[in-house]
């Protein structure tokens, strides 16, 4: 009982206590709060305004936009390559651009614009898919529990694209175009304007995006540059190509470009001219100062810099002739086509260049895949493809032997007797053997003697010869030849400012056993061993037409800005002619060249070569030229017994006597039995098209 009373007792007084901490903890609290209330007073009070405009504080940003390429004229000032304004629906992002509400503004502007052009990629479906919450929460819910509570994030974004693609996303027409806009949307840098829509845009499209603009924040209307081609778009395959705002900078070069300025959606020049000149063509983008919210949105926009556009080119080409010319020899090569000799052919070339500046006049491709007979225009094959050219290059021949005197203008006598080396085939000209018991240079040119040059060829780098017995080449004897030729502009780039030019093929020099291969030697003498490419040619030509001046090629002549009428070009810069190397010939020896070449073409023996020029006016000079080869199969690298075939050549000028033209022209693989006379074909009409529009 006692204990139960002590008990009671004790209770009595903690009971008594309690209310007191109670009051002392409710006490405790008030204060706290009544501070905190009194900290907000006094912030609303005495900051809320100082906070109110730092919420509303603007921010600016300067960006840059892309402005019209430079204008390509022709010689006569015709507009090659332009630039063509088209209308555009353009997306500016703001900093405060989120995912959901770019969601939105894809499906509302799907509503007004078709990108039927594009189709989105799986991936571009699946974002566009998830990007809507409930789409996204219920692929989220079928992942496994360890993915779904794992903190990386791009681990389960992966995870939700294979769900997502798993399912097999079917969408509309509308929901395809809103996917590709969302993809372009996302993808933007902040502050910077991209086309949604730049291609094809209709009068509908604009009329309704306008009106709808106030519920599409960010998208607008504007203007895109398209290059144009109002002279055709055969002189595509020289101007070169840009590439689109969606391919952007290429990859090959990506670095390059962003450490000079460029953004990825930049459009630049990825080929030939466009490629080359690149830098003068871009111009100067222009600039405005971009002012934003504190909450990301785009207050304003001003210009600070109209931006300057790309440098006008004004080339050496004649849109009128270039047309002619290709037309010309689309037209003879078809008829090879028609009569089999061109049933292996993989093309034909053509180049016309002024021999006393290094202009190039007209340059013409085609490009033919034999087992498919598809033919394409490839005017950049003179440049990049290379061919065993056969008796055109003999004017190199007989001009370094003279240079080098193994003839001379009075003895330039050689005996025209077949060559006869142990184990190989006879080696001889095309006309049988005894035809000639020895021949001058001129006459050897005329005639296209083989046995002429071989003869020079061992008599110029000293070797020793008994027939049927054996021959002795110094080992330095292709170095001589080759040394000659590139003299001439053979074997070497030409230097012409146009990117992707080759050098050519140099055949062995010796077998593997370290010894020179003195048959080839041989074959070299008379262009039938190195490769050549066409504009290497006309460069040869137009150092003999000219007196011994080897000219770079070019094709543009001038670089210039064009006037706000779009008409008036103001010049900044003039090409001026380069003379990589003038030959070091007396006129004398020059004489002998030059009167061979007059003589292929007017000469009155009956194994002269380009007789069927003897009528055109003005009087021209040439050398033909066959060259032996084989038909390549790709498919079959190693095929025995391949179809023999041979290249067609011709090189040549006009005037005969101070001349302003020179050509070139290659038929490689026609059919030996079929030859023909389609070289000759072509360097006439290129001649008589020239001089009729340059009456």
């Amino acid at each position: 009982m006692d204990f139960f009373r002590k008990n009671s007792g004790t209770g009595s007084k903690n009971q008594s206590s309690t209310p007191v901490r109670m009051k002392i903890i409710l006490c405790v609290i008030f204060i706290l709060f009544a501070t905190l209330i009194g900290q907000l007073a006094y912030l609303q009070l005495d900051y809320g305004s100082r906070f109110k405009s730092e919420v509303q504080k603007s921010n600016s940003a300067v960006v840059s936009s892309q402005v019209p390429r430079g204008v390509m004229y022709d010689t006569k000032g015709r507009v090659l390559v332009g630039n063509k304004a088209n209308n555009a629906i353009t997306y500016t992002k703001s900093a405060s651009t989120t995912s959901d509400q770019a969601y939105t503004v894809s499906n509302a502007l799907s509503n007004y614009i078709k990108l039927s052009d594009e189709k989105p990629t799986e991936q571009q479906k699946a974002d566009f898919y998830l990007a809507n919450p409930q789409n996204s929460k219920s692929a989220l819910a079928k992942l496994p529990k360890s993915i779904r509570d794992s903190q990386d994030q791009s681990l389960i974004n992966e995870k939700l694209g294979e769900e997502v693609k798993k399912q097999g996303i079917k969408l509309t027409p509308k929901q395809k175009t809103a996917a590709l806009i969302f993809n372009k949307i996302s993808g933007a840098y902040t502050l910077s304007t991209i086309y949604l829509k730049n291609k094809n845009l209709t009068n509908t499209e604009i009329a309704q995006v306008g009106e709808h603009l106030s519920e599409l924040p960010g998208v607008g209307i504007g203007t895109d540059w398209q290059r144009s081609y109002p002279n055709g778009s055969s002189i595509q395959s020289i101007i070169g190509s840009v590439s689109s705002e969606k391919s952007g900078l290429p990859s090959d070069n990506l670095q390059y470009y962003l450490t000079n300025g460029y953004s990825r959606n930049d459009r630049v020049g990825t080929s030939y001219l466009e490629q080359e000149y690149e830098p003068l063509l871009k111009g100067t983008k222009s600039t405005s100062k971009v002012t934003t919210k504190g909450n990301g949105d785009i207050q304003q926009t001003k210009t600070v810099y109209k931006g300057q556009a790309g440098a006008s080119l004004i080339l050496t080409l004649d849109a009128k002739y270039q047309k002619k010319v290709q037309a010309d020899l689309k037209r003879v090569y078809s008829s090879a086509l028609a009569s089999g000799a061109a049933h292996y052919s993989n093309g034909a070339y053509a180049v016309a260049m002024n021999p006393k500046t290094g202009a190039l006049l007209a340059i013409a491709g085609l490009n033919r895949d034999p087992k498919k007979n598809k033919m394409t225009e490839n005017a950049l094959g003179v440049i990049n493809q290379s061919f065993v050219m056969g008796s055109a290059v003999k004017g190199a021949t007989v001009g370094g032997g003279l240079i080098n005197k193994a003839i001379t203008p009075t003895n330039s006598t050689l005996p025209d007797t077949a060559i006869y080396l142990p184990g190989s085939p006879v080696k001889k000209s095309v006309y049988p053997i005894g035809t000639f018991s020895a021949l001058d240079a001129e006459t050897a040119l005329e005639v296209s003697s083989n046995i002429y040059m071989m003869h020079l060829a061992m008599k110029w780098v000293h070797a020793k010869y008994v027939p049927k017995s054996y021959i002795s080449m110094p080992r330095n004897s292709f170095d001589v030849l080759r040394r000659n030729f590139n003299m001439f502009g053979l074997g070497h780039k030409t230097g012409v400012d146009l990117p992707g030019e080759v050098a050519g093929i140099q055949g062995k020099s010796f077998n593997s056993k370290g010894n020179i291969l003195s048959g080839s030697v041989l074959d070299l003498a008379y262009g039938n061993y190195d490769a050549y490419t066409p504009i290497q040619m006309v460069q040869y030509v137009s150092t003999v037409a000219n007196g011994g001046y080897r000219m770079q090629p070019y094709v543009v002549q001038s670089v210039g800005k064009t006037g706000t009428d779009g008409k008036q070009i103001y010049i900044d810069y003039n090409k001026e002619p380069n003379v990589q190397q003038r030959i070091p010939w007396t006129p004398d020896e020059l004489n002998i060249v030059q009167q061979g070449f007059y003589r292929v073409v007017h000469g009155t023996n009956s194994w002269g070569t380009a007789h069927p020029l003897k009528g055109v006016k003005p009087s021209v000079s040439g050398k033909t030229g066959t060259a032996q080869t084989y038909y390549y199969d790709p498919s079959k690298p190693h095929q025995k017994n391949a179809p023999e075939l041979i290249n067609s050549t011709f090189v040549g000028y006009a005037p005969s006597k101070n001349p302003d033209l020179a050509v070139a022209v290659v038929f490689p693989g026609l059919d030996p039995d079929g030859e023909g006379t389609y070289t000759l074909q072509v360097a006439k009409a290129m001649i008589q098209d020239y001089y009729s529009l340059h009456k």
